[in-house]
């Protein structure tokens, strides 16, 4: 892969960072081997695809490989690609599972529990086994496997994006005020205390969104109990109430008591945290692999070679480490085990080997998948963030990975009043509980 700045770098996609819900799977008269994908039991008959209509990353790269590196595969078994809103995507994979025909391909939906109740009906193809078979399982980084695995409990989804957060730094500001990119919890807030007194906003972030603020609660819980501590929460373990848990929602919202998101944060929206960062006027941004398109875009004031990256710092004693690099796949999708044959499998084997390469020399975009191809031209940020995420093997989701609509909701409507004081730490774990019902 070559390092040189390029214009092939085209647009951002932001993944799904709130999950709608869904209600409860109805799979009536389902079973693994229907007529729905494919043809009297012999697998698929079109290598169809359902897409989100609001993200069609996944279906141009599909199309693109179609004509390109996979057009033996497409003149074997030919692509089509439907579209379904995503705000009706959940239902619709319901109605398709409850008539057993499920497409080929298809976006895992908005929920995790959705593609898990898919699974435990025999519905799923298990994606670790088949790559394993056909020989491809190296293709398919780790960490995003981690991550996947995290999601549903299982390898069966292909992570189409790989999304990686953390601390984007100012690396002029930091040297400027004789800081080095922080490593553990107390090093980043001394170096907070250290910028706000020379008059430099320490954080940016976007407190309408309110997700940019309940990321750093999940970090901070995955930090000190454990990449399974939400897990330990949606398997009724644990409670958010729990001491341990809050302690997490009160060190951020320490932040905001100290002064260190600036004024006015619940009223910022996600542009003008991005901008708040890329003009200069704030020394950290909490985000993910995303923004790199911003980052190494012209309009980026302070200069793509300006800024870095660091993973969520550890916390003192903590049972996390900052090796587990905060994650998400964007739009998974996942694979009818009703609709493969040996064409779907030379179909998957292609895109194992072509996909990485194809995402990021296409759209800029980094996925899970390898990426195979040398000629590849990124700009220099993105180059070292892919390093990054070759070297890492494992991974943790966000807060509210694993939550439910509801819960999603009021986590993310409250941050604001979280970090401004609005509400106290333990009030804002309370109405997020209240919601998850366990």
């Amino acid at each position: 892969m070559t390092t040189a700045r390029t214009a092939r770098l085209r647009r951002s996609l932001v993944p799904m960072v709130a999950l709608a819900g869904a209600g409860a799977l109805v799979l009536t008269g389902c079973s693994a081997g229907g007529s729905g994908s494919g043809g009297s039991g012999d697998g698929a008959s079109e290598f169809t695809y359902l897409s989100l209509t609001e993200n069609t990353a996944v279906a141009d790269i599909l199309t693109g490989l179609s004509t390109g590196a996979c057009k033996a595969e497409n003149d074997a078994l030919p692509l089509k690609v439907t579209n379904q809103p995503q705000a009706s995507i959940d239902q619709q994979l319901q109605l398709l599972a409850g008539q057993d025909a499920l497409p080929t391909l298809f976006a895992a939906g908005n929920t995790p529990q959705l593609l898990k109740d898919l699974n435990d009906s025999g519905q799923v193809l298990d994606l670790k086994s088949t790559f394993d078979d056909l020989g491809v399982s190296d293709d398919l980084l780790p960490a995003a496997t981690s991550t996947i695995d995290s999601l549903y409990g299982a390898e069966i989804a292909l992570p189409t994006e790989f999304n990686v957060e953390g601390l984007w730094y100012n690396k002029q500001i930091l040297e400027q005020n004789g800081i080095t990119p922080p490593t553990t919890w107390d090093e980043l807030t001394d170096a907070a205390a250290k910028l706000k007194s020379a008059g430099v906003q320490p954080f940016s972030a976007s407190g309408e969104q309110g997700w940019p603020l309940t990321r750093l609660v999940g970090n901070y819980l995955f930090r000190t109990i454990g990449p399974d501590a939400l897990q330990k929460v949606a398997d009724g373990d644990a409670k958010l109430t729990d001491p341990e848990y809050v302690e997490a929602a009160a060190a951020v919202a320490q932040l905001g008591a100290d002064g260190y998101f600036g004024d006015g944060v619940g009223s910022i929206d996600y542009d003008t945290s991005l901008n708040t960062f890329t003009t200069g006027k704030a020394a950290f941004l909490y985000m993910g692999s995303w923004a790199l398109s911003a980052f190494n875009a012209d309009t980026n004031e302070i200069g793509a070679e300006n800024i870095g990256f660091v993973a969520f710092p550890d916390v003192a004693g903590g049972k996390g480490s900052n090796a587990q690099l905060a994650a998400n796949v964007g739009v998974p999708i996942a694979v009818s085990k009703k609709g493969y044959n040996d064409k779907v499998g030379a179909w998957l084997t292609c895109i194992a080997d072509n996909y990485g390469a194809a995402s990021l020399g296409d759209q800029g975009v980094l996925s899970g998948f390898a990426v195979k191809d040398d000629s590849v031209e990124v700009p220099p940020l993105t180059a070292e963030l892919q390093t990054t995420i070759d070297g890492s093997s494992d991974s943790v989701l966000w807060f509210e990975a694993l939550f439910d609509a509801q819960a999603t909701t009021t986590s993310q409507t409250n941050a604001a009043q979280l970090v401004t004081g609005a509400i106290t730490p333990e009030k804002f774990m309370e109405l997020v509980q209240a919601d998850l019902g366990n």
